[in-house]
């Protein structure tokens, strides 16, 4: 008896080797201390589980940011001009990619304002990533319910995203206003040669609109390129499909996307990805930056799993072994839902950064 309690003994109070000298200790925020965002976001770091992803996210992410700003010593190297609107303007190239749902919701707003302040460098998104963002600038989505039954909607010319509601309408003023601008992109096709790319397309569209709401809009002024190899795949595609018949001809090159896109990762000094979703964004970043074998910096987020073998759910370690990310690269996946991880992420980060340096320029000039 006494031997049994012995070994019942050794295997339940097994003693245990110290810990490696500066293991961080989990600790979570206390609210005695008042309510203080900042400070309990700063906590996930040291909270486990996928709050401690977020607080490595945040960061990787300056991580990118502090190599961004370094100085580009090579400026005055020709082999930094990736084509006549691309240059490679900053020592870590910013690559953020984001499914169309991201702009369905409210996450639109948080991408907007990365791109009306020139905090990224490089967008590559959907067909629903474009046209959503244009047709918000026509008519709004609205919140609706998940439950709603999809007959009842479909009777009433209502289409459900999730818990949101576009009405049949919101393609009509769309396309009322997209069909022009086909019949111009292929006059210019034909007088001028013109030879017209996704991104070439999407520039067009975000100079049409005219709608600071809009990233496009913003992505155009302010010369960031947004790529979308699968660009015929939503309304945009719908309406070339109808313009198509009534007026046949024009021609979307992807090829030419695709070598602009990965000259760009392949010239770029140092990169950094940011991307919110999977499928094909997702692989379209990480394959451009295989040609420079590998990011420097990435920052992964989605609900995905990877016992499916889809790249979507893939770890960044998986995208180590293709060479899409560097050998001593420190990468981090968040799985979260975007809506509300993101906007968060992007509060610790770029946008703390921006307002920071705002404030620094307004004390330095007064």
């Amino acid at each position: 008896m006494a031997e049994e309690k012995d070994i019942a003994k050794e295997a339940v109070l097994m003693r245990s080797e110290a810990m490696p000298e500066g293991t961080p200790t989990v600790q979570g925020y206390d609210f005695n201390d008042g309510i203080d965002y900042h400070k309990l976001f700063q906590t996930y770091r040291y909270s486990g589980f996928q709050a401690t992803s977020f607080g490595c996210a945040v960061e990787e992410v300056k991580k990118m940011i502090a190599c961004r700003e370094e100085p580009l010593t090579e400026q005055g190297d020709e082999s930094l001009t990736v084509a006549e609107d691309i240059q490679i303007r900053n020592n870590c190239t910013i690559f953020l990619g984001y499914t169309s749902n991201m702009v369905s919701c409210g996450v639109r707003e948080t991408i907007r304002f990365l791109v009306e302040h020139k905090l990224v460098d490089c967008l590559v998104t959907t067909a629903g990533g474009v046209e959503e963002d244009l047709i918000k600038c026509l008519a709004p989505t609205y919140i609706g319910d998940w439950y709603l039954r999809g007959r009842d909607l479909r009777l009433k010319g209502i289409n459900r995203i999730g818990n949101l509601l576009v009405p049949n309408d919101n393609y009509c003023k769309f396309e009322d206003w997209v069909m022009p601008i086909l019949d111009g992109l292929l006059a210019e096709q034909r007088t001028k040669g013109t030879n017209w790319t996704p991104s070439k397309i999407i520039r067009r569209l975000g100079s049409e609109i005219n709608d600071a709401s809009c990233i496009a809009y913003w992505a155009a002024k302010n010369d960031i390129p947004i790529f979308s190899p699968a660009l015929t795949d939503g309304s945009l595609g719908d309406m070339m499909y109808f313009h198509g018949i009534r007026n046949p001809g024009l021609v979307v090159d992807i090829n030419e996307d695709l070598r602009r896109l990965n000259q760009l990762a392949k010239k770029s000094v140092n990169t950094g990805m940011v991307i919110v979703g999977g499928g094909v964004v997702k692989h379209h970043i990480c394959n451009a930056n295989l040609m420079r074998n590998g990011a420097n910096f990435s920052v992964f987020l989605n609900t995905a799993s990877e016992w499916d073998g889809s790249d979507s759910g893939a770890r960044p370690d998986e995208a180590v072994s293709w060479g899409k990310i560097k050998l001593d690269a420190t990468p981090v996946k968040i799985y979260g839902e975007a809506s509300f991880v993101f906007p968060l992420l992007v509060g610790e980060t770029f946008a703390r950064h921006h307002h920071r340096k705002q404030q620094q320029q307004q004390e330095g000039g007064e």
